[in-house]
């Protein structure tokens, strides 16, 4: 008789501690408990996010082409709230920020008439600077939600 408690009370506790590992189980893959995809914020304003490598010898050329090629054109842009340009003169990096009204409106935007006004920018810097290749790489590309 003692065995037979003793072998209950052992299943018993295995199935609590089955059942607890099935609740934790499911709790960590419970969409609640995930991060909501950037996709959900489509009317959020949203801030785009550009790194470039900038060489000091070539800053005045970069600046003079994002006024002369990308401001007029992003002005143009439904959702376009404005945009801030940083030169970190240590790094020589660029760093641009581009506010938009919501993602959406942003990636509305046609990649093809994108690459159309990069390629204005690129040929207005290697006429200014007098050389067959863009020298600003693009190091980074990313996006910024705001929050609360």
């Amino acid at each position: 008789m003692k065995f037979n408690l003793n072998l209950r009370r052992k299943f018993q506790k295995f199935c609590l501690i089955l059942t607890c590992l099935v609740v934790l189980n499911f709790q960590s893959h419970s969409n609640s408990l995930q991060a909501l995809p950037m996709d959900s914020f489509q009317g959020e304003m949203v801030i785009e996010e550009l790194r470039l490598k900038v060489p000091a010898a070539s800053k005045a050329a970069w600046l003079n082409a994002e006024k002369e090629i990308w401001d007029p054109w992003l002005s143009s842009q439904e959702g376009f709230l404005g945009r801030q340009l940083f030169w970190d003169k240590e790094r020589e990096e660029a760093l641009i920020l581009v506010s938009w009204e919501s993602k959406k409106l942003w990636k509305n935007i046609p990649l093809s008439e994108v690459n159309i006004i990069q390629e204005q920018f690129e040929d207005n810097v290697k006429t200014s600077l007098k050389v067959e290749e863009n020298p600003f790489e693009l190091i980074y590309e990313g996006e910024l939600d705001k929050q609360g």
